[in-house]
């Protein structure tokens, strides 16, 4: 199994952007699913990188931006 990593950026405003390497597919979205839920859940913008759709075994990054909890 690849390495996979998750990268969490918190702005000094509280909005979260979070960016999954290593992760092939849609399976980033399954490494950051209990990070999203413990961070609130609201995610304001998902950016898949174009090696999502590939079948090919290429490094996924996923950007998401979620809503600061109030």
């Amino acid at each position: 199994m690849e390495l996979q990593e998750i990268e969490v950026y918190i702005n000094k405003d509280g909005a979260v952007r979070i960016q999954v390497r290593g992760a092939t597919g849609n399976s980033c979205l399954e490494l950051t699913k209990g990070l999203e839920k413990a961070l609130g859940g609201q995610v304001e913008a998902r950016e898949m990188a174009l090696e999502a759709g590939a079948e090919i075994k290429q490094p996924v990054q996923e950007r998401q931006r979620l809503k600061g909890s109030e």
